[in-house]
């Protein structure tokens, strides 16, 4: 008892010390018996933690092997068609998935990028996939996805665009974010594709998307494949349209890029219903969220040309009198702008638009540069692919 004093260790703590010297020493049966079962615990123990270190080495090396798909797309984040689009890549279970997407919708802003402004990187949660949402513009999340500065690796086996909603036909492409997305890919020399959905307002529903990624997987799971074996066309991105029942579609159909496109309708509204008077009131306040995710470190002019950038389909002219003379001189007017569908006249049922109201699933290669080397290429590859389906 005086060691336990003088090192001031409690007196169950000192007797289980003495058990254990005894046992180690041969002091009876019972206590030798219990120290083999001991070791037998351990080695078991020992055994099972070194089996599923094992299990967890082979599956980071198994998931290592598997080739990186980026998904992005102009809609935003938290889009269904996105959304939909990486759970069924995740459970193929053919690709490491990684998604760096807009925070919000970017979905006509081309291929635009953001100069001068701190851009925010926050990760996001999708089941089976390193994700990332950014305050940037779809061309934004590609570049700095594929720089080497957001994740370890800069190069992709494969980039998706989509699923947007709308689809992206004719010159609309070159409105499009989620097409300039993966226009981004390829200029980057990375193979990539363009996925759309025709959604039609009052008559589609968040459903279509995932019937949208069923039609379409097969292509992707095909890209991936030959990605590897090096029989994808090098030298252009695929632009996948869907028509808007997707179930039901017709088939593929390998289509030419048409002159389609909607015309834009400006509206002058009148002096009367200025923001002040509270007729935009809703549409600044249905900007809010948006703005409040803008990045702390924007700049307060940043922030400014953001807020003008995310007024849909409003723009604000204002003619600025000659130098030297009073604000009451100068004239402001307000615009507004949509796209009016019209009628197309071109039959070509090669055409993009012209396939995708038919009911056909249309493919169109989409170039950097006009070569019909590309057409041919892809020509090639999506018929022999779809023959192999069938």
């Amino acid at each position: 008892m005086t060691s336990v004093k003088n090192n001031l260790l409690p007196p169950g703590l000192v007797s289980n010390l003495q058990q254990v010297l005894l046992s180690r020493k041969g002091g009876g049966g019972g206590e030798e018996k219990g120290s083999d079962l001991s070791n037998d615990d351990n080695d078991q123990s020992t055994e099972s933690s070194t089996s599923a270190c094992v299990e967890n080495t082979e599956e980071e090396d198994n998931n290592n092997s598997k080739p990186v798909v980026l998904v992005t797309n102009g809609d935003g984040i938290d889009s269904p068609g996105l959304l939909f689009l990486v759970e069924a890549l995740v459970r193929e279970g053919l690709c490491n998935v990684h998604v760096c997407a807009p925070q919000s919708d970017k979905s006509v802003s081309s291929h635009s990028v953001t100069l001068q402004e701190t851009i925010a990187a926050t990760s996001a949660e999708i089941n089976g996939a390193v994700a990332y949402e950014i305050s940037g513009t779809p061309v934004d999340c590609v570049s700095l996805a594929l720089s080497g500065a957001l994740f370890s690796w800069s190069k992709p086996l494969l980039v998706i665009s989509g699923i947007n909603r709308g689809s992206n036909c004719g010159y609309h492409m070159f409105y499009s974010g989620v097409v300039a997305g993966a226009r981004e890919a390829l200029i980057c020399g990375v193979p990539s594709l363009s996925i759309s959905l025709n959604w039609k307002k009052d008559e589609s529903q968040d459903s279509d998307f995932k019937d949208a990624v069923a039609v379409c997987l097969p292509v992707i799971n095909a890209a991936i494949r030959d990605i590897e074996k090096g029989f994808f066309p090098q030298s252009c991105s695929l632009n996948i349209e869907i028509p808007t029942s997707p179930s039901t579609n017709k088939g593929f159909k390998l289509t030419r890029r048409s002159m389609w496109r909607s015309s834009p309708s400006w509206q002058a509204v009148s002096a009367n219903r200025h923001p002040s008077a509270g007729h935009f009131m809703s549409n600044q306040q249905s900007l809010g969220l948006q703005l409040a995710q803008l990045s702390r470190d924007a700049s307060a002019a940043g922030a400014a040309r953001r807020l003008t950038t995310q007024r849909k389909n409003m723009v604000e002219i204002e003619s600025v009198g000659a130098a030297g003379k009073s604000d009451s001189n100068r004239v402001k007017k307000y615009f507004r702008m949509e796209f009016l569908d019209k009628e197309q006249e071109d039959t070509d049922e090669d055409l993009d638009f012209r396939a995708l109201e038919n009911g056909f699933v249309a493919i169109t290669p989409l170039s950097l540069s006009i070569e019909e080397d590309a057409h041919l290429a892809a020509s090639d590859w999506i018929s022999s692919t779809l023959h192999a389906d069938q």
